[in-house]
C-alpha cells in the first residue's frame, strides 16, 4: 500500500501496519535497492536499443515469478490478497 507522499505503509498479512522502525527502515531500504537496480536494467536495455516495453513486461514478470521460500513454514494466510499477486 502506498501513501500519498509515494512511500509504502507496510502490513502484515493480517492488514495490521508494522510498526517496527528498524523493520520500516529494512523494507524501505530493499525497496529503494530494488528500484534502483531495475531503473539502471531498464536504462542498459534502452541504451542497447531494446524495446521499452519488453524491458517492463521483463521486470514485471521476474517480479510476478519470486518464489516465497517460506510458503511451507508459514500460514495459509502469508499474503493480504493472494489473487493480486
Amino acid at each position: 500500500m502506498m501513501s500519498s507522499s509515494g512511500s509504502v505503509r507496510w502490513q502484515d498479512s493480517s492488514g495490521k501496519v508494522i510498526a517496527c522502525t528498524e523493520k520500516i527502515k529494512v523494507l524501505n531500504e530493499n525497496l529503494d535497492e530494488l528500484r534502483q537496480m531495475a531503473q539502471d536494467a531498464l536504462e542498459d536495455g534502452i541504451l542497447m536499443g531494446c524495446c521499452e516495453r519488453q524491458l517492463r513486461d521483463a521486470l514485471a514478470d521476474a517480479i510476478g515469478h519470486l518464489v516465497n521460500p517460506y510458503l511451507a513454514t508459514l500460514p495459509d494466510n502469508n499474503a493480504i490478497n493472494k489473487s493480486s499477486y
